[in-house]
């Protein structure tokens, strides 16, 4: 398999071996929103365990694992071919490291691919504004404003790995890290 990285390829190699595993799988009900919100809650949850000796710490910890599990994880229910995802998530020396990986189609990779491009020729905080400007005047879908907002206000540090699988499917590993507050717990 060719592998193509986009951001941080630091992040790519880091082991979450001693970290969470789960396996969302397609059945009858079919995978949707509310598995993104279900599997992202009980990940804030007991991640964020270690922080509970603080009130206001555990509340912060909770809340930025939750969000960027459900972004990657509503991006990956959304985007995704038939088939499972991967979730792995973990502490990683201070961070809180969450690596998420699905199949995709060639176009779907094709404008994401072109939509990370985009990211490195500016700023993301520069970007999240004039996505939230086209937004208001246009009604198209894909704005991508979940990730800008993880890159601009919770300065998340990325990676996307695109492998081709066969003709018709590209894995996508998606990881993100985001700082956490020191814990003596930890």
């Amino acid at each position: 398999m060719t592998a193509k990285i986009y951001g941080l390829e630091s992040l790519v190699d880091i082991s979450l071996d001693s970290g969470a595993r789960l396996t969302l799988s397609d059945g009858p009900l079919q995978l949707g929103w509310r598995h993104s919100g279900m599997t992202s809650d009980f990940i804030a949850e007991i991640m964020a365990l270690p922080y509970s000796r603080s009130k206001k710490d555990y509340l912060q910890a909770h809340h930025d694992i939750g969000y960027l599990s459900n972004e990657l994880i509503e991006n990956a229910v959304k985007f995704r071919q038939p088939g499972e995802i991967l979730i792995e998530a973990g502490m990683v020396k201070g961070s809180f490291l969450i690596r998420v990986r699905n199949a995709i189609d060639r176009a779907t990779s094709s404008r994401f691919q072109q939509l990370l491009q985009r990211l490195q020729s500016k700023e993301p905080g520069v970007l999240l504004l004039e996505q939230i400007e086209t937004n208001a005047i246009s009604s198209a879908g894909g704005s991508g404003l979940g990730l800008l907002t993880l890159l601009s206000d919770y300065d998340a540090r990325m990676a996307w790995t695109f492998e081709e699988n066969n003709d018709e499917q590209i894995i996508l590993t998606t990881t993100a890290a985001v700082a956490m507050p020191p814990s003596s717990n930890l």
